[in-house]
Formats: structure tokens, C-alpha cells, sequence
């Protein structure tokens, strides 16, 4: 089974105000196609790791693998690229711009990539707005929408460039149990029909126990995977 992510011996250091060792020597590895999460008391870690794991913290010791091809070490243009390319995001708070259409919002990390026109990325952000039920919502204003819709267009926006691995840092950490069951299930669903690599910080247990694994942590270390 080909791997999507590897953290070999991960070590990262708060230097101020004083010397904080927050990750220590962490392993491990995510599937092609598997739906992992994490989970961890508030101050574990957590989304350290996970900004690490995203490229876009540098800062650490160890090494980080990407489709088996290590990504440690690369110029932060490089990485830019490779984030934007292959990692999908979502976030606790959706960072739509607010002033934008649903549909431009989605469009955007596509625009920025650079390698399809601009008819095709609006054909790519219309499918992915379909996928999601929420493509009657394309042409009104990102503050026009719900808190359920948001996060849903915050997915498709995630998912434009068909990225290699989707991580997600709370994304159901602010929304009602309704919306968060509509989140998780859109997220089984990315898993079982196109092959998607998942990974996901959650408080939520419910959440993590339907997933194929929970990595847990406890003070800067995976206690158990």
C-alpha cells in the first residue's frame, strides 16, 4: 500500500520565552486512501504536528515524506507549491472572503496554482460545489450563506486542485451535531469514492471512533496509533 505521508522522527522546539521541547521524535504514516485521526487534552500538540504535516511550519527536526518523496528541507517557494498542489485544507473557522462569491471562493487556491484556464477552474469548482449539494449556492456572497454551508464550501475549496492528502484542524469544531454529521459523512464519502487520504485533528470522540484510526497524543508524543 503506497503511503501519502511519513513523519520520521519529528522533534520541534519552542525557543521563547523559553525552551519548550512540544514534539518529541514522532513516527508515523498515513495510507493512500485511509481516514486517520487525531486526537489529544488540549496542549498535546496537536495542531503543531499538524502544521508541520502541512509544510507549513519548517521549524522542526526529523523528516517529512509526501508520496514518498521527502519535502524536508525544500525552499519555501517550492513548498508553496507542493502545499497548494497536494494538500487540501480545512480549517475550525472557514476563512471564506466574505465579500467573494461561493464560487470564486472555491476557485481560488486553482487560480493561484496556475495550470488550467480560467473556464476550466470554474468548470472544476461547479463540480466540486455538485458534489457537495451546495451548487445552487455558487453565485450568492460567501457572508450570505450558513455557518453548515460555509464549511461546506470551505471542503470544495480544499478539494479544488485534487490534492493528494485533505487535513482538517477542528473542522466540525464549530458547527451544530447536525452540520458535523454532514461534515464527517461528506468526509467517509471523499474516502470510500475517490480514494482520498484523510487526516484530522478532532475533540470530538464520536468523530475519531468512526475513522479507521486514531493516532493519540499525550505531551508531545504519539501514545498510541
Amino acid at each position: 500500500m503506497s503511503l501519502v505521508l511519513e513523519a520520521k522522527n519529528i522533534d520541534k522546539y519552542f525557543k521563547k520565552p523559553v525552551l519548550f521541547h512540544v514534539l518529541q521524535n514522532l513516527n508515523f504514516k498515513v495510507k493512500k486512501g485511509e481516514f486517520a485521526s487525531i486526537m489529544g487534552k488540549s496542549g498535546s500538540g496537536k495542531s503543531t504536528l499538524l502544521y508541520i504535516l502541512s509544510t507549513m511550519d519548517t521549524d522542526y527536526e526529523g523528516q517529512l515524506f509526501l508520496n514518498e518523496e521527502l519535502v524536508t528541507g525544500k525552499p519555501n517557494k517550492l513548498l508553496s507549491r507542493i502545499r497548494n498542489e497536494h494538500i487540501g485544507f480545512v480549517f475550525q473557522f472557514h476563512y471564506l472572503l466574505s465579500e467573494f462569491s461561493v464560487l470564486e471562493n472555491v476557485m481560488l487556491p486553482a487560480k493561484k496554482l496556475d495550470v488550467k484556464s480560467h473556464s476550466e477552474i470554474e468548470y472544476d469548482a461547479m463540480e466540486k460545489l455538485k458534489m457537495l449539494n451546495i451548487d445552487q449556492l455558487a453565485k450568492k456572497r460567501a457572508s450570505r450563506i450558513s455557518g453548515g454551508e460555509k464549511q461546506r464550501v470551505a471542503i470544495a475549496r480544499a478539494l479544488i486542485n485534487n490534492p493528494s492528502v485533505l487535513m482538517g484542524d477542528e473542522p466540525t469544531g464549530n458547527l451544530d451535531s447536525y452540520n458535523a454529521e454532514n461534515v464527517f459523512q461528506i468526509f467517509k464519502q471523499l474516502k470510500e469514492e475517490q480514494g482520498l487520504s484523510l487526516l484530522v485533528v478532532t475533540h470530538d470522540l464520536d468523530f475519531a471512533e468512526r475513522t479507521d484510526r486514531i493516532i493519540q497524543m499525550e505531551d508531545g508524543q504519539i501514545v498510541n496509533q
